[in-house]
């Protein structure tokens, strides 16, 4: 079956960490981009972090450059998102999705909508 599962979500006071899983099913990460999103409460869901082993392009947006680490373990197909010094304005559900390439997770807005393949989501909560 081709699918992606979340896992790591929880509650973490401000200035901790949590690492976020997205395991690949189905499919390699090698043929594949895979990138997270984020979408808050009344907010739209947002890029915040992508991989793409084909080019080995990385993409992170300017409000988790430097704190977020995204990587990925092909014998496990799993992709991961460290996350480290977190906000409360990180609070928000983290989606994995597949993409062809990282520009999705980069331009954002209706192109999301066009992605095929998601997770089922992991609620992150940081405390202030």
């Amino acid at each position: 079956e081709v699918q992606l599962v979340e896992s790591g979500g929880g509650l973490v006071q401000a200035g901790g960490s949590l690492r976020l899983s997205c395991a690949a099913s189905g499919f390699s990460l090698d043929d594949y981009a895979i990138a997270w999103f984020r979408q808050a409460p009344g907010k739209e869901r947002e890029g915040v972090s992508c991989i793409n082993r084909h080019d080995g392009r990385l993409f992170y947006s300017d409000s988790v450059k430097g704190r977020f680490t995204i990587s990925s373990d092909v014998d496990k197909n799993t992709v991961f998102l460290q996350m480290n010094s977190l906000k409360p304005e990180d609070t928000a559900v983290y989606y994995c999705a597949r993409d062809l390439d990282c520009l999705t997770a980069k331009v954002g807005g209706r192109t999301i909508d066009t992605l095929d393949l998601w997770g089922q989501g992991t609620l992150v909560t940081v405390s202030s």
